[in-house]
């Protein structure tokens, strides 16, 4: 049967439900090891995508551009060139149908829940390198060359290197504007972005590096950038958002020497320009750039070797401020990167000492341990305990021992009907609850004081009539439950109605 525009958007919708019930399904389910956790991550990642790309294509359908959709819910409702025909429209669909069933006469109905169920077992390919060992340690060797083989690095063990790659800020200004650190800094942003995709694929690195590219500009604006703090005064000026005149607000030469020989100065190194000369002088040079571009003034307005190179008797200056900010922000993005894996770098750095006092063959069978035992964990967790005691279990979710049991009768129920006949399993437990609350709200509801006559009295019949024979001994009017009904504080303490009420108001327990 031919697929239309209405039966289309139908199928999407469904497949978008059918993927959120099963990324729920698969949350659920709590990872037994790190490679189980990375293909869990991943499923739900590749599922995601999914939906999304079919989000868009709903979004599409709906926005109608070709007028697919009108048409075709027009024509459902019979309406043709000649005017409205139900009854035509709709034996038009019906012969639709009759013909799709006659050429596929033997056509099997699909469950599509059994496709789906099958992207819970699906083990996504996800490259690692050996080195990295299924995202547990990072392999940054390749940049550990590349930065001991620069001019801005230095000879030092691996180890090290792994301590120091994140601290940007101990080279120095000048190193950092070739093209060298420029090309390293990009290897390793590009490669800790790869990692952590790889790591962490639900983790949303956009929104992450929006936040820090928001965090930067607001810093870099006010000269707060770690490592850049003094990045405009090493090249020969002023920080601009200092130094900088707004030209709009002035129209002559006259009115701009009003701000005075100072301010001007400050302008005109911002901008690369010459400083010195009367105030005038000054004046008329950075007028000059109220409607003339930097790469158009004449060479001679310029200052010798103040900011970056000449070319062409143009300074660089836009040029060299930018490099300057990209790599900050690089190194931005870089640091929060670290701050994310920090748990991997720490474990990378172990791993590395652990390997230099380690032969080959020991770390190949540490590795295979390491394996094993993951899986055996993993298998372990789900075979069944065997108890055909019905023993309780312990701590570790393993039966008790059997003298334990036998011990303490952990396998014998006593139920207090006056608890609302609750279960207490062992007699060490039956008889601790006579003095919890539990039991102590149910005589108080019978009106009955909590005391130790009552102890092993379980039925509400017999505590009754224990509490009808005590008064018939002492007196109705002899019961004092300030003086004989006990209460017991955190401690086990036993104190009387009257002390322990005091006690309390004073705040003693």
């Amino acid at each position: 049967m031919s697929s239309t525009v209405l039966e289309s958007t139908r199928a999407a919708h469904e497949e978008v439900e059918r993927l959120e019930r099963l990324i729920v399904k698969d949350l659920q389910n709590e990872p037994t090891s790190n490679k189980e956790r990375l293909f869990q991550s991943h499923r739900v990642r590749n599922m995601i995508d999914t939906i999304t790309s079919t989000t868009e294509k709903l979004i599409e359908i709906y926005e109608d551009n070709d007028n697919a959709r009108k048409d075709e819910i027009a024509a459902l409702g019979g309406q043709t060139a000649t005017g409205i025909n139900v009854f035509s429209a709709f034996y038009d669909r019906l012969k639709e149908i009759r013909e799709y069933h006659r050429k596929h006469p033997v056509a099997r109905v699909v469950d599509a829940n059994d496709d789906y169920e099958t992207l819970l077992k699906e083990e996504p390919q996800i490259e690692f390198s050996g080195e990295e060992a299924f995202g547990r340690y990072l392999d940054m060797h390749e940049l550990y060359h590349q930065y001991i083989n620069s001019k801005f690095g230095e000879p030092i063990e691996y180890s090290a290197y792994l301590d120091i790659f994140s601290e940007t800020d101990k080279i120095p200004r000048k190193m950092k504007m070739t093209r060298q650190y420029s090309e390293y800094l990009e290897n390793l942003l590009e490669y800790l972005l790869y990692f952590f995709q790889r790591t962490e694929p639900l983790q949303d690195l956009d929104r992450i590096f929006l936040k820090v590219t928001t965090e930067f500009e607001e810093n870099w604006a006010t000269g707060k950038v770690q490592g850049w703090e003094n990045d405009l005064q090493e090249n020969g000026h002023v920080p601009a958002q200092h130094a900088a005149i707004d030209l709009d607000y002035y129209s002559t030469v006259e009115e701009l020497m009003e701000v005075g020989p100072e301010r001007l100065k400050e302008a005109l190194a911002a901008l690369g320009l010459k400083t010195g000369g009367t105030v005038q002088q000054r004046a008329e040079r950075l007028f000059l750039t109220k409607h003339t571009p930097l790469e158009k003034l004449d060479r001679k307005h310029f200052a010798k070797g103040t900011r970056g190179l000449e070319k062409n008797g143009v300074t660089d200056v836009p040029q060299e401020d930018g490099n300057s900010k990209e790599i900050a922000l690089m190194e931005a993005k870089m640091k929060k990167l670290c701050d994310l894996l920090e748990e991997t770098i720490a474990r990378t750095k172990d791993n590395v000492v652990k390997k230099q006092a380690l032969t080959y063959e020991e770390i190949e069978a540490e590795r295979e341990e390491e394996e094993t035992q993951e899986d055996t964990e993993s298998e372990d967790e789900e075979q069944q305990i065997y108890n055909p005691l019905k023993l309780p279990m312990g701590w570790d979710g393993k039966p008790i021992p059997y003298w334990l049991y036998k011990l303490h009768g952990l396998g014998q129920e006593f139920k207090c009907e006056i608890c609302g006949n609750y279960s207490y399993w062992g007699r060490r437990a039956f008889e601790r609850h006579f003095k919890e609350w539990r039991h102590q709200h149910g005589m108080r509801c019978l009106g009955i004081p909590n005391t130790k006559n009552f102890n092993e009295i379980t039925s509400i019949e017999e505590a009754k009539d224990l509490w009808k024979k005590i008064q018939q001994r002492q007196g109705v009017n002899k019961w004092r439950p300030d003086l004989e009904e006990e209460y017991e504080d955190k401690e086990g303490n036993i104190y009387n109605k009257k002390t322990y009420t005091d006690l309390q108001r004073q705040g003693l327990i």
